[in-house]
């Protein structure tokens, strides 16, 4: 178990690709468990977190998309993170996971702190992120940090005969 002088926040590399797809589809099911039918889980995971996807969008930054970071305690990823801008003073949280082991350590803190200084360095007033309703883990983590819930909509990869709702929530930066 690291603690918080182990780790370091950084932009991510392609060797950090494998260390990302687990964290987040390790997150993804740890959060999404009981909220969601396993298949659309693992079909989830297939289509957002693979590794070849993860390595192509490392080395993408521009329209929207300021890449991924991740918390490393040695070499090891624990967490990651990706946003961008969405207007030019409104910011979004697109993916934030940690490994489910390392909750509660400050890990998800760091890397939204990190992200947050960047966005703001491009003149963000406004971050945004989505969560599913029913995230029991997302929903109090983003609220602890300033954000308020400011509508619902569908959410973004919605399943045929599903209809599942993001919660928006947004704080000014």
């Amino acid at each position: 178990m690291g603690t918080q002088s182990n780790l370091r926040v950084q932009k991510a590399a392609p060797e950090h690709a494998e260390g990302i797809a687990r964290v987040c589809s390790e997150g993804w099911r740890d959060t999404y468990r009981g909220l969601h039918a396993e298949a659309y889980i693992e079909r989830t995971i297939r289509e957002f977190y693979n590794v070849e996807r993860i390595r192509r969008e490392i080395g993408q930054t521009g329209d929207g998309w300021d890449g991924w970071f991740v918390a490393l305690d040695g070499k090891d990823v624990v967490g990651a993170i990706g946003g961008g801008m969405t207007g030019p003073e409104e910011a979004e949280v697109f993916v934030l996971y940690l490994l489910p082991s390392r909750r509660r350590e400050g890990i998800g803190t760091m890397l939204l702190d990190h992200l947050t200084d960047i966005q703001r360095a491009k003149g963000a007033k406004r971050q945004w992120v989505s969560v599913t309703k029913g995230n029991g883990k997302g929903i109090p983590f983003y609220e602890a940090r300033g954000f308020r819930l400011a509508g619902e909509r569908e959410a973004h990869f919605n399943p045929e005969g599903e209809e599942l709702v993001s919660h928006r929530y947004v704080r000014d930066i």
